[in-house]
């Protein structure tokens, strides 16, 4: 909790790599505990139907300007993305929930049963590539290093790798997620900082390609 609210833009590490979850900020439901991994975003049932996801702001500990900047981090989705991001309203069976009340920040991926807390950590979490980030987890989105092509374009450095962390950069099965087309993108919202998890201060993922460039904080 103290790392994520003393953390600073200027830092090596994405604030979401340090709240001590699955590869950082992905919280794991029952059955992705049991079978140690999560589903991807294939599996129809993470979906949200018709790209509409109901969310719910718990203000208690978020501040006026707290809720400007996740309210414009929302809207800009629905400017700029086919999902439509709208106000929870009565009857709602699945939505999100974003609060503050608990450690870190972190998301569920994708669309799970009877609502679901994206949780941003005040201070700390409310700044709007974090909140961009937790959003694209529960649309259903997952880290762009664990690709199933990373290997083409970053070599991991598993020495550098905190022990007992080295599962967070294993590459998820192409039956369970797709890139949509789209490619290997190091500028991703999505992707690890270059020291993600380091415990040495070395790095953790180098770019193969040298016009790449891996932002240390993106």
């Amino acid at each position: 909790a103290n790392r994520v609210s003393t953390w600073k833009e200027t830092d090596k590490q994405n604030v979401w790599e340090l709240s001590g979850l699955h590869e950082g900020d992905i919280m794991l439901n029952e059955d992705e505990e049991d079978i140690g991994t999560q589903n991807g975003v294939l599996d129809q049932k993470l979906r949200w139907p018709g790209g509409i996801i109901p969310y719910y702001i718990k203000e208690d500990g978020f501040g006026k300007k707290d809720i400007e900047v996740i309210k414009g981090a929302l809207e800009d989705y629905n400017k700029n993305t086919c999902i439509r991001f709208r106000p929870y309203r009565s009857g709602d069976k699945d939505y999100i929930y974003i609060k503050t009340s608990n450690t870190g920040c972190w998301s569920y991926v994708g669309r799970q049963n009877n609502g679901q807390v994206v949780n941003l950590q005040n201070p700390g979490c409310v700044y709007h590539g974090t909140i961009v980030h937790e959003l694209l987890h529960a649309i259903g989105f997952q880290h762009e290093q664990c690709s199933t092509d990373r290997d083409d374009w970053v070599t991991i450095n598993w020495e550098n790798i905190q022990s007992g962390r080295e599962h967070n950069f294993v590459k998820y099965d192409s039956n369970t997620i797709t890139d949509y087309g789209v490619g290997y993108d190091y500028g991703s919202v999505m992707h690890y900082s270059t020291y993600a998890f380091s415990k040495n201060s070395k790095p953790t993922i180098t770019a193969k390609v040298s016009i790449a460039n891996i932002q240390g904080v993106l």
